[in-house]
């Protein structure tokens, strides 16, 4: 007889990963540390109500491919070209050290106890690929709080986080396409870039397209638009992992970048958000806390945890902090730079997550990255708001698009739910009144 138990365990999931949202929020944290807590605490980890399974972790695997679909919606590209120098060589730094640390510190204890089968030079290199990944949310956060977002600093950090997360995402795409058994790393180069050419004639053909169908038909049957898309994502996904050997959140990232392209691009990123927070992005988090199985605390995971921290910190730190010294930062900007940039956040997690999967990185090691996450969220803030402890706010402002596109984007989210309120209220307020009278 068929087991309804999945809908109990999707139903938990979704309330624990939202009450533990609502209240890491409460302390300044972003809500995907309170859906790991939801995780790690459900599971074998902690309490080991839910075991996990196949559903669960399919839908999980579905959704990483809208989280890094909406991304690449999310990604401005004309801003990604005219972000200059001082956001790419931020950005380029901000990846090459913590990469270099991150493989350095894995070389030094992936051995032993925490020996893995596989290429021990391709499971370092993972570990340093998991740091290069910027969470940018918390920074502008407190950047805005201390009124410091509009100004060169904040602009920088918000165009090197963009370019971030393109070189983060290349050095993921050549990692894991290495990882598979008897590589010959010609073929696997030639299949990158044909992956990247595909991509770029299937954006082509598709915005084409697009254009000539909404120039047709104008504003008529809008909801086939987020059909198409997401068909395309799951495609490109698809070819991603079959055709080219690439990690199919690549695809998807890609098809997500084609969507900007297109007029109707805000329209459909809109359509996707409903899918990805009433559903797939809990259970994708919370999944990632219901496979970690704690190891004996012995002192070696401890010190890995702690200097793991300490290298994610400390390389974005130093990494952008160079960058934006040869941008031409001084002082305790080039600090200020480095500190927005330390953040981790879901990339870093989900590039963890693949790599797992893919028997790219010891399973002891997902417990410290997991830890890695949340203390980068803790004290990403603290460090920001000292780092510009003593200038007066909103000093130094300047115009930045990226700042604009940014608060726009909230400022749609509030209009929005204002929209939806009076309409409540117009629809159902006197019934309502009526009935309580």
């Amino acid at each position: 007889m068929m087991s309804y138990k999945y809908l109990l365990d999707i139903a938990i999931i979704l309330l624990a990963t939202k009450l533990l949202g609502m209240l890491t929020r409460k302390f300044q944290l972003p809500q995907v540390v309170g859906a790991l807590l939801a995780g790690l605490i459900l599971g074998p980890a902690l309490l080991g109500v839910i075991e996990g399974g196949e559903l669960l972790t399919q839908l999980s695997e579905m959704g990483v491919i809208v989280i890094m679909f909406s991304a690449g919606m999310g990604t401005d590209i004309q801003e990604l070209k005219h972000s200059g120098k001082s956001g790419f060589l931020v950005a380029l730094c901000g990846v090459l050290i913590p990469l270099a640390m991150g493989a350095l510190l894995a070389f030094i204890f992936n051995r032993g106890e925490f020996a893995h089968p596989g290429s021990p030079l391709l499971q370092n290199i993972f570990i340093g690929v998991i740091l290069t990944a910027t969470s940018v949310s918390i920074s502008v956060e407190t950047l805005k709080e201390l009124g410091k977002l509009s100004t060169r600093v904040g602009n920088t950090i918000l165009a090197a986080a963009l370019i971030d997360d393109v070189l983060g995402l290349i050095c993921l795409t050549v990692v894991t396409s290495l990882g598979g058994d008897n590589v010959n790393i010609g073929l696997v180069l030639v299949k990158i870039v044909l992956f990247f050419a595909f991509a770029a004639a299937v954006g082509f053909a598709f915005v084409k397209f697009f254009n000539w169908y909404t120039t047709k038909k104008g504003n008529q049957d809008l909801r086939r638009w987020p059909v198409a898309a997401f068909v395309l994502c799951l495609l490109m996904s698809y070819c991603a992992e079959e055709f080219f050997g690439v990690a199919d959140i690549i695809g998807a990232f890609s098809a997500g970048l084609i969507i900007t392209l297109t007029p109707k691009a805000k329209y459909v990123e809109s359509k996707f958000a409903p899918l990805s927070y009433l559903l797939l992005t809990p259970i994708f988090f919370a999944n990632i806390g219901l496979k970690v199985v704690l190891p004996p605390m012995s002192l070696q995971i401890v010190l890995f945890a702690v200097l793991l921290v300490a290298a994610a910190l400390l390389s974005k730190l130093v990494g952008c902090g160079i960058g934006a010294r040869f941008s031409g930062f001084r002082g305790m900007q080039c600090v200020q730079v480095g500190c927005g940039m330390a953040c981790r956040g879901e990339v870093a997690l989900i590039v963890a997550n693949k790599g797992m999967a893919m028997g790219l990185m010891p399973a002891a090691f997902f417990g410290p990255v997991i830890i890695m996450v949340v203390c980068c969220a803790v004290f990403t803030p603290i460090l920001l708001k000292l780092s510009f402890r003593g200038e007066d706010a909103y000093s130094g402002l300047e115009g930045s698009a990226l700042v604009d596109s940014y608060e726009a984007v909230e400022q749609m989210d509030i209009v929005a739910e204002s929209v939806l309120e009076a309409e409540w209220e117009r629809q159902y307020g006197d019934r309502v009144k009526h009935e309580w009278v």
